[in-house]
């Protein structure tokens, strides 16, 4: 389980995400996200350094019970989830807002990405 080390709620963050943090148990990052962002830094995102994004746990949708989230750092579309076993997984990172959104349009592809964790 990991707990918000800010005291408050973090700016730019959606209450879902505020509501799911305390049953995370487990964070793993997929070699897919590696690939496509071999520099970032995913501790940013989970102790929630919301002066290092634009948007922090942006609550995109629920993808077949799995909660999807992105975090915008400079143009970085960061996407991730929590399953419905509970692990925040780092799914893919895209420089380009388009190839993001046609992503997130791929629900078939999110779900076999996350099943195959």
């Amino acid at each position: 389980m990991f707990n918000c080390p800010n005291s408050a709620r973090c700016v730019n963050c959606h209450h879902h995400f505020q509501e799911l943090r305390p049953i995370v148990k487990e964070i793993i990052v997929i070699k897919r996200f590696l690939k496509d962002a071999p520099d970032f830094n995913t501790e940013l995102v989970i102790d929630c350094q919301h002066e290092f994004f634009t948007h922090l746990h942006k609550f995109e949708g629920t993808v077949n019970g799995n909660h999807i989230f992105r975090a915008l750092k400079n143009k970085t579309h960061v996407v991730y989830t929590i399953d419905k076993q509970n692990r925040l997984i780092f799914l893919r990172a895209f420089n380009n807002f388009n190839a993001y959104k046609k992503f997130l349009e791929n629900k078939e592809k999110i779900i076999e990405m996350i099943e195959n964790v």
